[in-house]
């Protein structure tokens, strides 16, 4: 997730809107994934747009759409690993850089954030299934193309997940609370889970409404086309529910931003014969409403919200931090800012010395709120700065 804000910050610098244009040329990359593969479903244009439509109806692809994060980094890769796990998937003859193609993707998709084993372990599933089960199609070995690739992209990560005692796996199980184990948070948790996830659904259930008369579901689990979309959208649901049950822990709502990337295009092939092409005005009324309020909805909480992070003044606390900083400094050492990571974070992006960040410089960790500026030598002496700045504002 890094490395794109890098590349950007290496040609923009410390321009804000560069990185709201950044995500959105991942959310835009994604969304035309889900065009290519619903095209590859429908053959049919307009099918194709209905259901990009549709997802832009969903929370996560409007409202929070504008942050720059991993959960909006892995949307590309998640798209592109199911666009080309399809191109296997219906193809007799399996292409190489279709398998290339799965283990770039996906390695990237894992590299954003490690939830994305979830898509790989549905897709995975699929195929055993397939394969070793039901005997459909034979074992290939360029399969074993993907596992190659995803795992040669990952030894350098890999590597540094071991040098650095697996500290992102400790903070993943952290967040969803499983330091402390409580039997009722296996019933809890997973019913919180499956109810925000319905509240999600509601702008999206509203305009699939508006674009049939009535909704009927008929499923044929021997269709090919409709095991795949149940293997991409629901499968994954269901493993991340099963986890919540199982362990106990918090399921985050924002991690479930790639999980509905193809919902549009299961919905709208399940109830394709029941939409009404040249009756889609309350579908495009309902459309253009939803798109619309969102960003309404942001500029309002943008401008009448006054304690949001990006209303931080980070770039005037920077300017002092330099001025506390230049007076001094020692031209031999590279300085680094410790404490608080959002905050030294938003100090180093603003800064013209770029300093890195660290948690903790010797007993300095009784500050955990605390910025402090030190010599990258060892027993250099640090300067904190929240004896000249108040960095809280």
């Amino acid at each position: 997730m890094h490395f794109f804000p890098e590349v950007f910050f290496q040609i923009f610098g410390s321009q804000d809107w560069a990185y709201y244009l950044l995500s959105q040329i991942f959310v835009i990359t994604s969304f035309y994934y889900v065009f290519k593969f619903s095209k590859e479903i429908f053959n049919n244009n307009l099918l194709s747009l209905i259901s990009v439509f549709l997802i832009e109806s969903i929370y996560f692809y409007n409202f929070t759409s504008p942050e720059f994060n991993v959960n909006v980094c892995q949307l590309p890769f998640w798209a592109m690993t199911v666009y080309f796990s399809w191109k296997i998937y219906n193809s007799k003859d399996i292409k190489f850089f279709d398998c290339f193609f799965i283990g770039l993707f996906a390695a990237l998709g894992f590299l954003s954030k490690y939830l994305f084993i979830y898509l790989l372990i549905s897709i995975d599933l699929l195929m055993i299934y397939l394969i070793f089960i039901k005997k459909e199609r034979k074992f290939d070995f360029k399969y074993l193309i993907t596992v190659e690739v995803f795992l040669i992209v990952l030894i350098p990560h890999l590597i540094w997940l071991n040098n650095n005692e697996f500290i992102t796996i400790k903070y993943g199980l952290t967040r969803a609370g499983l330091e402390q184990f409580n039997l009722i948070d296996h019933i809890k948790f997973p019913i919180i889970f499956l109810i925000k996830q319905i509240g999600i659904l509601i702008p999206f259930i509203f305009l699939i409404w508006l674009s049939v008369k009535k909704i009927k579901l008929k499923l044929n689990f021997k269709d090919k086309k409709l095991i795949f979309l149940i293997a991409i959208n629901i499968l994954p649901i269901i493993l991340m529910f099963l986890t919540s049950v199982i362990t106990g822990s918090k399921i985050r709502t924002m991690w479930m931003t790639p999980f509905y990337l193809f919902f549009g295009t299961l919905f709208v092939y399940l109830l394709q014969a029941q939409i009404k092409i040249k009756k889609l005005k309350p579908f495009v009324y309902g459309f253009i409403f939803l798109f619309l309020l969102s960003p309404a909805l942001y500029a309002y909480v943008s401008i009448s919200k006054e304690d949001k992070r990006t209303d931080y003044p980070g770039k005037e606390i920077a300017i002092q931090a330099q001025e506390v900083w230049d007076k001094n400094r020692d031209e031999k050492i590279i300085w680094i800012i410790g404490g608080n990571e959002w905050t030294a974070g938003n100090l180093s992006y603003h800064l013209k010395d770029r300093p890195k960040w660290k948690l903790e410089w010797h007993s300095r960790d009784k500050f955990p709120k605390a910025i402090w500026l030190c010599g990258k030598k060892k027993g250099a002496s640090c300067l904190d700065i929240n004896d000249h700045i108040d960095l809280q504002r």
